[in-house]
């Protein structure tokens, strides 16, 4: 944890920069759908010689650069992916590789001695001691060794100069053995997650199956595959990227904020942006790349998403449904048919509050996403959305050999009564691990929110699935006793777990990596340690140094040690 005098004088003269700079809300006066939604741009990671397809190499940097997210705000300081520093974007490039064939990436970091973002060095941090800004990448869904998993201890500075103490890896291989579906890449250095995905270090990754994708006759091809990467953000009058400088309990933490909420809708780097479309059914892969927003995703003239995957699988079969909510870090991949409206200007709209579910309602202008424009005429589409998609091993009790009781508690500020620390079983990420499953095995891990908030809850290297939701009775008993005691056979967690069963979305059912933990309930999830559509080991020592971690997705809330270790044993 950096605590020298010199760290807290940085404090102290960013936040007096950052307070001297006006109109931090000037993203939320900026007019709606005058600028086009932008292609993301995308990197083969793999070469194609006529059909045989073989590994390959990237370098991909991340840079400090000016990008423009709207027509009437000056162009913007960020830190971004790509390939060159003319080529990185914001979002990063979507990395396109194919199943079994292996990626492999060095990451370099052309990032500046300061952040462009104010920090907290009272939280457990990434600490330099030549300037810098710490990073490190993790593919997020991967299934891969621990080396190359974007472990927060593995952050590096600007040409390697100083290294976290669980840096072992200049290239990182990416296996890509799983099956096909979505991920995405972004930074997770300890205790800056929050400021560097802000800063916009995040980007899509896709594994592609052709022989087993193509037969689906889903909507393909650049103009009818697309990414939707949404994020919010706030921007002062000058186009800089707002972030909070004081902290809601500066006595104890002088930055850090439980969650970030912007007063501006990004998709894909522009605020608001138009999308013109033809009278056909495109794919959309919807990506909540935000800190810690939740959208509840409709459209405004009532029309349906069907949802064909979420995050890096695909559902058994197609649902349709006229809405969808997504959490922070979440994916769902959906066909929507423009065939046939009669209204030629849709709004993609959200109207989640924040934080969610109890927080303020969502009002203009976050209330809008993104307008969609469809052109007159009919398009000759031969797409399809299948009766059937892809069917997996299913998520079953019978199979699981251990049981964990996860518990996520708030310790409030005793003066302003808002959150100072946000925990996991009362731990912190450099306590001794306590969660080590055997690697092939399958296990029931019920996870209590006695919080107000919705969690998205992360793991690296597993893939789980939700089964039951139930409401808590007398939370606050339970959550009282867990704060003192820590241990839920004493606080007797059954006696709590006797309210409502809540559903689980249908479009919810499926393997994987984020699912929403519901405020005041018990959610039930099947996890798996091992490959999911055969049941197969994993192609590698998943043992082996440094391990993994889980945690809350609300980066804020990861930032502050919602966040513990995950350390697999042998059989």
């Amino acid at each position: 944890m950096a605590t020298g005098a010199s760290v807290w004088i940085l404090l102290f003269l960013t936040t007096a920069i950052y307070t001297t700079i006006s109109g931090q809300n000037a993203g939320g006066t900026l007019p709606m759908y005058v600028d086009p939604l932008p292609k993301i741009p995308v990197v083969l990671g793999y070469y194609d010689f006529g059909g045989v397809v073989l590994p390959k190499h990237l370098i991909i940097g991340m840079y400090q650069k000016k990008w423009k997210f709207h027509r009437d705000l000056p162009e913007t300081t960020v830190f971004v992916y790509g390939t060159s520093e003319s080529s990185a974007s914001f979002p990063g490039p979507v990395i396109e590789t194919i199943q079994g064939v292996s990626t492999y990436v060095t990451w370099l970091n052309y990032l500046p001695d300061t952040h462009i973002l104010p920090w907290d060095p009272s939280i457990l941090v990434a600490e330099t001691r030549m300037g810098g800004v710490p990073t490190v990448a993790h593919l997020h869904g991967g299934i891969h060794e621990a080396y190359f998993d974007g472990n927060p201890y593995a952050w590096f500075t600007q040409h390697f100069r100083e290294l976290g103490p669980n840096w072992s890896r200049l290239t990182y291989l990416y296996s890509n053995d799983q099956h096909p579906g979505n991920l995405w890449y972004h930074d997770h250095a300890l205790g800056l997650t929050r400021q560097n995905l802000l800063a916009g270090l995040l980007g899509p990754y896709v594994i592609r199956n052709p022989a087993v994708e193509d037969p689906l006759m889903l909507p393909s091809g650049p103009e009818f595959d697309r990414h939707l990467v949404i994020a919010d953000r706030s921007f002062y009058s000058n186009g800089s990227i707002y972030m909070n400088a004081t902290g809601n309990n500066p006595d104890v933490h002088p930055q850090w904020q439980p969650e970030y909420f912007g007063d501006a809708i990004t998709v894909n780097g522009k605020a608001w942006p138009y999308l013109v479309v033809y009278r056909s059914k495109y794919r959309f892969r919807i990506l909540n790349a935000s800190n810690a927003r939740y959208l509840h995703l409709q459209f405004s003239n009532g029309m349906d998403f069907t949802v064909i995957g979420s995050d890096a699988s695909y559902l058994a079969a197609p649902i349709i449904t006229s809405t969808i909510i997504l959490s922070p870090a979440e994916i769902f991949d959906v066909v929507v048919d423009f065939t046939t409206t009669v209204i030629t200007e849709i709004e993609l709209t959200n109207d989640a509050p924040y934080p969610y579910p109890g927080g303020t309602p969502a009002s203009l202008p976050i209330s809008k996403v993104m307008k969609f424009v469809v052109l007159p005429g009919m398009q000759i589409d031969p797409s399809v959305v299948p009766t059937s998609l892809m069917s997996y091993p299913p998520a079953r009790e019978q199979d699981a050999t251990v049981t964990r009781y996860i518990s996520l508690y708030e310790f409030m500020h005793p003066v302003t009564g808002t959150p100072v620390d946000i925990l996991i079983n009362g731990k912190r990420l450099e306590d001794p691990v306590t969660e080590t499953p055997k690697t092939g095995s399958t296990e029931i891990w019920h996870i209590i929110n006695l919080t107000g908030d919705n969690h998205p809850f992360h793991s690296h290297l597993a893939m789980f699935q939700a089964i039951q939701v139930q409401q808590l009775v007398k939370g606050q008993t339970l959550l009282t006793c867990l704060q003192e005691f820590n241990d839920v056979a004493a606080c007797n967690v059954g006696a709590h777990v006797t309210g409502t069963v809540v559903n689980v979305p249908e479009h919810e059912r499926t393997w994987k990596n984020v699912v929403k933990i519901e405020a005041g309930t018990m959610t039930t999830i099947i996890m798996k340690f091992n490959m999911i559509v055969d049941d197969a080991p994993y192609p590698f020592d998943a043992t082996a140094h440094p391990g993994f971690v889980y945690h809350c997705h609300i980066l804020d809330h990861e930032d502050n040690e919602m966040i513990r270790p995950l350390h697999l044993v042998n059989q």
